[in-house]
């Protein structure tokens, strides 16, 4: 049998299925000849550039917590100005997660990874520029949250779910795993860069590293994604069927997320001083965080796939909240280092797992034709938990002079999110043991 050359090399290039000028025959043979989606490599390639873009991207938040101070005291704003830039930039990010999802649902992801990646870069470059507040709050709650952030968290962690049936819940959990990755290692490169160049130059830099790096691993999207194969088809309408009304069900997943949203950013916000309050240096404040975030990063990478095929994804989702509440109330129980340490390592690992479990529970219970918004609707309920969490833990000690009220009352709120999981974890088992009789 000879190919023309032309076929060749797509075949060779870009494995798929062809129509070629042999007709039939060998359209068939060709298609026997690609690998599925769960045994090639090309869903590890969108692995890994998901992964990338969520590190890469993740910056933007932490080159204004880097610059905070250089910028309030070179303009002489009080500190809530670029305060309020940060919090524009998560909002933003949250309510413009909704229409990439959207989006998601109905281009794919190329689009929605151009388009962030574009206006995190511009973003970076353009604050070089910036003399008013204005302009900063335009830049990041705009240009970086609303366009540039928005293209992240929700619609890479729904994406990566249709490239991967088996191992669903490792790939998210790896794309996740950026966030923390980028918590530990953007602050030092940043702080490096202003000590050395100033912010200005050092936003600027970043700005062109988004643009020159991120932006053209973009078109790793263009490809369809993969259909999904008639057992996991049929498998995932059974499981449809055992859950609720996908309209109940992500009503009630974005009441859960504010309450563990809440509880996880307190320690975020607050651990640092929480430290400092009980005695101890900036630096091993700074050194408790990092340790936390690594902790993070090592739940999402090995421990979410885990537990979401073992337990189930609402399983799994109840034993990294479950850890996360418990080792929240002992944070002002304990004022040892050791004991902070030990804390805050067992803290990082359940909340690093909390997260990238909500994609994974979207996916599998509703249909896939509306997943990335629901995912962006849950996610966005998020960020209102987040900002709720970080603005009580403010309030609590500008009132007591302590952060441990608030602390308890994030461990409420994470209680309310197990009462719900709970729920869902229950109408799941008895619907399976109903349908198993």
């Amino acid at each position: 049998m000879h190919l023309p050359s032309r076929d060749l090399v797509y075949i060779l290039l870009l494995p798929g299925t062809y129509h070629t000028s042999l007709g039939a025959t060998t359209h068939q043979t060709i298609t026997l000849m690609d690998n599925s989606p769960q045994t090639s490599y090309y869903p590890y390639l969108v692995l890994a550039t998901s992964l990338f873009m969520m590190v890469a991207g993740t910056g933007s938040v932490y080159l204004l917590v880097a610059a905070l101070k250089p910028i309030a005291l070179e303009f002489d704003w009080p500190r809530s100005v670029p305060s309020l830039a940060y919090s524009l930039q998560y909002l933003g990010g949250g309510i413009g997660g909704i229409m990439m999802g959207y989006w998601l649902d109905r281009v794919g992801m190329a689009k929605p990874a151009s388009v962030g990646a574009c206006m995190i870069g511009l973003g970076g470059c353009l604050t070089y520029y910036v003399d008013a507040a204005w302009q900063l709050y335009a830049i990041y709650g705009l240009m970086m949250g609303l366009a540039g952030r928005a293209s992240l968290f929700s619609p890479l962690m729904v994406n990566i779910t249709y490239w991967f049936e088996r191992k669903r819940g490792m790939a998210v959990g790896i794309v996740g795993s950026g966030q923390a990755i980028a918590g530990a290692m953007w602050p030092a490169i940043f702080q490096y860069g202003i000590a050395t160049v100033g912010w200005r130059e050092t936003a600027f830099r970043y700005g062109v590293f988004v643009l020159v790096t991120m932006l053209p691993l973009a078109l790793v999207f263009t490809r369809e994604r993969p259909e999904p194969s008639t057992a996991a088809a049929a498998s995932q309408q059974a499981e449809h069927a055992e859950l609720l009304p996908p309209a109940r069900l992500t009503a009630l997943l974005c009441i859960a997320i504010v309450g563990c949203c809440v509880a996880m950013s307190l320690p975020l916000a607050h651990l640092m001083s929480h430290a400092s309050d009980v005695g101890y240096t900036p630096i091993d404040g700074a050194r408790l965080l990092s340790v936390m975030l690594i902790c993070a990063a090592m739940s999402s990478l090995f421990l979410v796939g885990t537990l979401s095929v073992r337990l189930s994804p609402l399983g799994g989702l109840l034993v990294f909240s479950t850890t996360q509440a418990v080792t929240l109330g002992m944070f002002p129980l304990v004022d040892g280092l050791t004991g902070l340490y030990i804390v805050a390592m067992a803290f990082g690992f359940g909340y690093g797992g909390v997260l990238p479990s909500y994609p994974i529970i979207i996916r599998e219970y509703v249909r896939s034709g509306s997943a990335g918004t629901r995912t962006g609707l849950v996610v966005f309920f998020g960020t209102i938990g987040m900002a709720i969490g970080s603005s009580l833990g403010g309030v609590s000690f500008d009132l007591t002079g302590s952060y441990a009220p608030a602390f308890y009352a994030g461990v409420a709120c994470n209680a309310a999110n197990l009462v719900i999981i709970g729920y869902l974890l229950r109408v799941s088992r008895q619907r399976l043991a109903h349908a198993s009789a």
